[in-house]
């Protein structure tokens, strides 16, 4: 009965903000908004991630299939569907994060570049994609290989490991940026 009072009375004084009453439609889209806006480069970071990798694995399932049908070495096959998704990956990431965060290098009072930054979220990128790429790869490469051996159709062991590693992935390089702090600048 106290937490629901509580929780009544601040949700109240949230929605009486400025003595207006706000619709749940304006106080969800306001809290979506301060959500983005925190996260924002977090976000970004995602989208660019996971727009190349759907690029890379669609091309991957695709060169699986067709490898497979000229070599039937499983661990081979793994390993050249990793290098060509690789071949679209990194080019089509790297596009859209600079894309993304070109801003974030030209100092607002000069209009001039901050190569401080720029070297410094290079080395940032540089760590945190090192150990996440490997862990990725190994996860990928294994789950790949593993599940062709248990006669599972190349494609769907290329989505399935992807699926899995992405996943991995995602979450090691997310807890990485964290740690470097790679949206944090002395300046800013």
């Amino acid at each position: 009965m106290i937490k629901s009072k509580f929780i009544y009375k601040n949700l109240t004084r949230y929605l009486m903000y400025n003595h207006t009453m706000y619709s749940i439609n304006e106080m969800m889209n306001h809290i979506g908004k301060r959500f983005y806006n925190r996260y924002k480069d977090y976000i970004l970071l995602n989208k660019n991630i996971i727009i190349a990798g759907t690029a890379a694995l669609v091309v991957g399932v695709f060169f699986t299939e067709l490898y497979a049908e000229y070599s039937k070495n499983n661990f081979l096959n793994s390993i050249v569907t990793l290098i060509v998704e690789y071949a679209i990956y990194i080019p089509l990431f790297a596009i859209f994060y600079y894309l993304d965060n070109k801003g974030r290098y030209v100092d607002a009072l000069t209009g001039k570049k901050n190569y401080a930054n720029i070297k410094s979220d290079q080395i940032k990128l540089f760590t945190i994609f090192s150990i996440s790429e490997i862990i990725y790869s190994v996860s990928k490469v294994s789950i790949h290989f593993q599940l062709m051996q248990i006669s599972f159709e190349p494609y769907q062991a290329t989505i399935i490991g992807s699926f899995i590693a992405w996943f991995i992935f995602l979450v090691v390089i997310n807890f990485g940026a964290k740690v470097v702090k790679l949206f944090q600048h002395s300046n800013n």
